[in-house]
């Protein structure tokens, strides 16, 4: 397979994402801004979804920059990437809709958790595939980034349950994490070119 459908397949899931958590952001009913303050835990649960899937969908490219020849064992792993992505907009929704709970918000950080490992799964694959000396694997070593990721969302799981505040900063910590480019990949493969 080319790893061009691959990636087409991934951009337009992640576009459908985006496009059904927009959707969730209805129509205020009145016009004043009493009706807009109302939507306000929705709008911020929808601005945060919409950073990470942003985030995952560069990082992705990324790492589908670095793929020579896709096999089955790459597809089932950002298959199971996709599937925990496309859980983001239900728990957006969740989040939003109750006031940032405390057990929508461990949801929240649970499929975020989830999302973490899949995507390590993927590079590991990647990086299995292609061998210990690939573009991959001497860009992103030992990935502290996302192990740090992975350790902050199994935190924020349990925490949500008793201080839901520090569980949503550790999510908006972790995404200002990832905000700031990660330029190993497109460093290492700028070197290998």
């Amino acid at each position: 397979m080319n790893k061009n459908r691959l990636e087409a397949f991934s951009d337009g899931v992640i576009a459908i994402i985006i496009t059904i958590m927009v959707l969730e952001l209805k129509i205020p009913k009145g016009t004043d801004w009493e009706s807009l303050q109302v939507l306000a835990p929705k709008f911020i649960s929808y601005v945060i979804s919409f950073i990470y899937i942003a985030i995952y969908w560069n990082n992705h490219h990324h790492l589908i920059h670095t793929v020579k020849h896709v096999t089955g064992s790459i597809l089932w792993a950002n298959i199971h990437l996709l599937f925990w992505l496309t859980l983001v907009p239900f728990v957006t929704a969740w989040a939003g809709e109750n006031q940032f709970a405390k057990f929508p918000v461990a949801a929240y950080s649970f499929i975020l958790l989830m999302a973490g490992v899949a995507y390590f799964i993927l590079s590991r694959t990647i990086i299995s595939v292609h061998g210990k000396d690939s573009i991959l694997s001497t860009a992103i070593g030992r990935d502290l980034k996302g192990v740090i990721s992975m350790i902050g969302y199994a935190i924020a799981v349990p925490l949500s349950f008793y201080y839901t505040e520090i569980s949503i900063g550790i999510i908006i910590a972790i995404a200002f994490l990832w905000l700031i480019p990660d330029r190993r990949i497109e460093k290492k493969v700028k070197e290998d070119d």
